[in-house]
């Protein structure tokens, strides 16, 4: 079966830090860029972090920078998310994407070709 699954999601104070992961079945993420998306309640989608999959160069939204880190392994068929410094704007559905490249996974992502199902993230104190 061919599928995203994320997971590491969860409740976390503000200034606390979560890993999610997102790992692929039936297919190499190697092949792709992954990029990692994210819905805040009432909020319209919005790409947040993407990594390569040649070079690994790695992109991120101001909002995230300097914050959030994101890492393949592909010996485990995964992408990682390191959040650090949650807020609570943070807040929300997770999701990561397997896509062409950068520009085509962030700001096309109609035409990825796998997404996940998210994971719930939730900053509160």
């Amino acid at each position: 079966q061919v599928q995203l699954v994320e997971s590491g999601g969860g409740l976390v104070q503000p200034g606390g830090s979560l890993r999610l992961s997102c790992t692929a079945s039936g297919f190499s993420l190697d092949r792709y860029a992954i990029g990692w998306f994210r819905q805040a309640p009432g909020k319209e989608r919005e790409g947040i972090s993407c990594i390569e999959s040649g070079d690994g160069s790695t992109f991120y939204v101001d909002s995230v920078k300097g914050r959030f880190t994101i890492a393949r392994d592909n010996t485990k068929n995964t992408v990682y998310l390191q959040m650090s410094n949650l807020r609570p704007e943070d807040t929300g559905i997770y999701s990561c994407t397997a896509g062409e490249d950068t520009i085509a996974t962030m700001f096309a992502p109609q035409h990825n070709a796998y997404w996940g199902q998210g994971t719930q993230v939730t900053v509160s104190a």
